[in-house]
């Protein structure tokens, strides 16, 4: 996964130094040697994360890491905080100040790499609902959202899996004052009550005796109730192969014995508030997909939306942006089955049509009918390769199965669908890919129906386009 990464600090060999070390793995760096400047470059470059010096003569890292967490178009870009400053009490203010991390110098380059993935998945996932909730808000449904503005009370629950009795009590100790704390020594017993209990957040200990916790954690990730639940680890400082492993799986956060009070609340408090405010831009998407953006039959988005979410990503795209691809599908022969089997059975049809290509993506894809018997899926950061292997996919998950029917009569009807698919370039208008698209489609139509055509020459599908395909 690569990200643009702003590098700040005032001392130009360390900034060479760490602009080499990220370039190495393909990163894009962008550099600043003062807060005054990172701060204008955070507002026109808009990067994926920023890695920042603490002292810096002028204005030094804990105030400009406080103006980007105050102002609401950047307050989202993650904030890692890297400097010689290694006491707790730095961290804590580092993490009040907005601060997603606190690593200090020399920093070890694979957790810093670690760390950069994982932050910028994050931002990745909150970036797809904050441009939905745009959509939104240009409907007029629902209002904007900051992180900042989120309340977190006494009603946050935090679940601590945690087999030593003594650290078990200091966080219980520390948190509950604030916040609904359950402890579970037994990880079987806490999976168990993880998947019912509806927890805000979830604290593992990394040196649970009995139980592999990273298997814990990659389970708390792989089930749908606590998927979306924020993971903060408790780690020894010496255990750097574990953290760097329980990053890669998903863990959010963590903290390193011994346990600092303050360091835990402030910690918690950034991982509640973000699930927080996570919880909130799904509500509110949730909320515009029953506002007159929804298709009636399918309740997929209808075309109003999809334009204006495609103008929204079409805005995002420039020389360096991350490119996105549409995938046009249009029902073969569909005024046929209206035809012979009715419009209610050609109703039946759409519906489970709309469910086989939902199934068949991703979360962060959108899905819409754009009228008719024609659909269209909208994926983010995916280039054509990509785009094409899973038009394919989502062709042979319509053709393979019959479709049944209930109107006059249990029956099945055999449909086929055609794809269009085009990739999104530095320029264009949303007319003009819906129209690379439908020249595609029309191709797709006029060679025998039931196949996937790009526009102009199908693209290389090399190892790495499957491999993503493959995890979608």
């Amino acid at each position: 996964m690569t990200a643009r990464v702003l590098v700040v600090d005032d001392v130009v060999p360390n900034v060479k130094l760490l602009e080499a070390k990220l370039s190495s793995e393909y990163y894009d760096v962008i550099v600043a040697y003062n807060g005054l400047e990172a701060l204008e470059k955070v507002e026109q470059e808009i990067p994926d994360i920023v890695l920042l010096d603490v002292m810096m003569p002028g204005m030094d890292g804990f105030e400009v890491c406080r103006r980007i967490k105050d102002n609401a178009k950047i307050a989202h870009i993650p904030v890692v905080m890297i400097t010689a400053l290694t006491e707790p009490s730095d961290r804590v203010c580092g993490l009040e100040a907005g601060a997603d991390d606190f690593l200090a110098k020399p920093v070890d380059d694979i957790a810093l790499f670690a760390r950069v993935r994982s932050l910028v998945r994050l931002k990745t996932m909150t970036d797809e609902l904050r441009l939905r909730e745009q959509t939104g808000n240009q409907f007029g449904v629902t209002p904007a959202t900051t992180e900042r503005n989120i309340e977190v009370g006494k009603d946050a629950r935090i679940l601590v899996i945690e087999d030593s009795v003594v650290d078990a009590k200091q966080i219980h100790n520390t948190l509950s004052e604030q916040y609904q704390v359950l402890v579970e020594s037994d990880c079987t017993e806490a999976m168990v009550l993880a998947r019912g209990g509806d927890f805000d957040l979830i604290i593992v200990s990394l040196g649970h005796a009995d139980t592999d916790p990273l298997r814990v954690c990659s389970q708390m990730r792989t089930n749908e109730e606590t998927r979306q639940v924020p993971i903060l680890t408790v780690v020894d400082d010496f255990d750097r192969d574990r953290l760097v492993k329980a990053l890669e799986l998903g863990v959010n956060d963590y903290l390193l014995r011994p346990i600092d009070r303050n360091e835990l609340l402030a910690r918690s408090l950034t991982q509640l508030r973000r699930k927080r405010y996570q919880d909130k831009l799904r509500q509110n998407y949730h909320l515009s997909l029953t506002m007159a953006v929804t298709d009636g039959l399918t309740g997929l988005y209808n075309r109003r939306y999809l334009n204006s979410h495609i103008d929204n990503l079409l805005l995002q795209l420039g020389p360096d942006g991350k490119s996105f691809s549409v995938i046009l599908i249009d029902i073969d022969h569909f005024k046929l089955i209206n035809d012979t089997h009715g419009h209610g059975a050609g109703d039946e049809v759409l519906r489970e049509f709309s469910k086989r290509v939902q199934r068949s993506i991703r979360g962060v894809d959108l899905v819409a009918r754009m009228g008719g018997e024609e659909f269209v899926v909208v994926m983010p950061d995916t280039g054509l390769g990509v785009a094409c292997i899973v038009a394919e996919r989502l062709r042979q998950a319509i053709a393979e199965h019959a479709f049944p029917v209930t109107t006059d009569g249990p029956a099945e009807i055999k449909v086929t669908s055609s794809f269009g698919v085009a990739e999104a370039e530095t320029g264009m208008s949303s007319s003009d890919l819906f129209g690379a698209a439908d020249e595609a489609l029309y191709d797709a139509k006029r060679s025998g129906r039931n196949q996937v055509v790009t526009r102009g020459l199908p693209p290389e599908i090399d190892e790495e386009d499957i491999r993503q395909a493959a995890i979608m």
